[in-house]
């Protein structure tokens, strides 16, 4: 009899993806840039925090529902825009029905493996992403296909900067896989004989292009490609923000945001929302954590805007902490990658559920009805455990 398929922790299904996958596969989704010491924080702050749970007066029925940029969602968890999912046959789509399944929203990478059409049909309720990479033209023509494609809202990813360089070293990932680069990978692929025989029997190969970016009349750019675009791109003004949000034309994320003095200018700028992001520990390292950051920008913005959290859930109970102190809801990305990477589909939704089973119990031993009830007074919070960048100037 073969082990069962389901998982009691994130933990555990990061170690099953490791063992699944090949190590040139499994060492791409790893997070952190040099030291790797904003990872770390992203993941140590939330143990950080405490609970004051309550003895007695518990509600029988618990809510966890509540919208994010006017759509409804059965919890506080979206899934992160993450880059070419090709760790699995069906990508982007597999992670969009199981978030379709769990009720969640979807969100999908412009570098994302798969086409948004496909991803919209999967899940209804997809939010797009964009970097700001190439012509304003160009990212009018892809604003354009994810709005003909149903998007619902655009997220606008900013937190990413040049920084590279691993202590324990960065994976190697290919331009594309022709013949050659297949020898080349043989030896390590071949020891993962359930992932290779996951893709022949689609009769593909992994995809490293960015459909999503292909120019009309073109053929998709490889990942590298879109990258190289990105980094000839001059970086955007406040002014660019403000126009990529009158482009869209709908509910508009802004990611990345961690000072005060950004999170004004933000709604200054007129965005719908903000991410508190540190691009999961991959941008500059020492980077505060983000839930560290988050009262400080849920503060300055009020109730003009919508403030999420991404970096470092990995439990229902850390998504109950960033409710409570500010958040409207969390995004996940290496969570649920590690589910896709130890059983497909299943394993995304694997993941989803131990979320919602983490916040349920959370918010059962807190004594509150809703996770709209949620707030500081339901946490331990140590002495000089939060951070305020951005107010000196």
């Amino acid at each position: 009899m073969g082990r069962n398929p389901w998982f009691e922790t994130v933990a555990e299904a990061q170690r099953r993806a490791k063992k699944y996958l090949p190590s040139t596969v499994y060492d791409a989704l790893v997070a952190g840039s040099e030291r790797g010491r904003t990872i770390d924080d992203n993941l140590g702050a939330f143990a950080e925090l405490g609970f004051a749970p309550r003895v007695a007066g518990h509600h029988a029925e618990r809510d966890l529902t509540t919208t994010v940029l006017g759509v409804e969602t059965s919890m506080p968890v979206v899934i992160s825009p993450t880059g070419v999912q090709a760790v699995h046959p069906d990508g982007e789509v597999a992670v969009a029905r199981a978030a379709a399944n769990r009720g969640v929203i979807m969100g999908l990478s412009s570098f994302a493996s798969k086409p948004v059409e496909e991803v919209t049909a999967a899940n209804a309720n997809t939010f797009y992403q964009m970097y700001w990479t190439g012509t304003r033209e160009s990212m009018s023509l892809r604003m354009e296909r994810a709005r003909a494609a149903g998007a619902k809202a655009l997220i606008a990813t900013l937190d990413w900067s040049f920084s590279m360089g691993r202590d324990w070293g960065s994976p190697q990932i290919p331009e594309s896989i022709d013949f050659k680069t297949a020898m080349k990978l043989a030896p390590d692929v071949i020891t993962r004989p359930r992932w290779l025989w996951s893709f022949a029997r689609t009769g593909r190969i992994p995809d490293l292009t960015t459909p999503n970016l292909q120019p009309p009349g073109g053929s998709a750019p490889t990942f590298f490609g879109a990258y190289y675009e990105w980094m000839q791109t001059p970086p955007p003004s406040w002014d660019d923000v403000k126009w990529m949000r009158e482009e869209w034309g709908g509910p508009f994320l802004l990611k990345g945001v961690t000072r005060v003095d950004d999170a004004k200018r933000a709604v200054d700028a007129g965005v719908s929302a903000v991410s508190v992001s540190n691009h999961g520990g991959n941008n500059l390292d020492t980077t505060p954590a983000t839930i560290r950051i988050l009262p400080s920008v849920v503060e300055a913005v009020g109730t003009d805007i919508e403030v999420l959290l991404d970096g470092g859930v990995r439990r229902g109970g850390d998504v109950a902490k960033a409710l409570a102190l500010g958040a409207r809801a969390v995004l996940i990305g290496r969570a649920y990658l590690w589910g896709l990477g130890a059983n497909g589909q299943a394993g995304v939704e694997n993941v989803l559920d131990l979320l919602r089973g983490g916040l349920d119990s959370a918010v059962l031993g807190l004594g509150r009805a809703s996770v709209h009830e949620l707030c500081p007074d339901d946490l331990v919070i140590p002495e000089g455990f939060t951070r305020t960048l951005g107010t000196s100037g």
